[in-house]
């Protein structure tokens, strides 16, 4: 008789969380995925500006610093794999090739 109490316990438990359907989904982002994307753009345009940001002759990978992010960029076959990081937030893009 205890196996079922527990059974019943842990379906009545699931039940508020839901699961939720398609239909609660928008493609509307969210504000902090709104800001995220704006930052997300800045760091890009700012490491495009950036000449120390370049890759060096030959390099298949290099890093620089881009306000108070670190950046590095690896060359990928799709064009440069670039990955910025600071202290409680990272972000990644890439720059297709010339």
């Amino acid at each position: 008789m205890r196996f079922p109490a527990s059974l019943l316990l842990v379906v009545l438990l699931a039940l508020p969380s839901g699961c939720g359907d398609s239909s609660e989904e928008t493609n509307t982002p969210t504000a902090p995925a709104q800001r995220s994307e704006a930052g997300m753009r800045e760091v890009r345009l700012a490491w495009e500006r950036n000449p120390d940001c370049k890759p060096p002759r030959g390099a298949s990978r290099w890093g620089c610093s881009v306000g108070s992010y670190r950046c590095q960029g690896v060359v990928s076959g799709r064009g440069w794999s670039i990955s910025c990081s600071k202290p409680g937030r990272s972000l990644r893009f890439t720059v297709p090739r010339d």
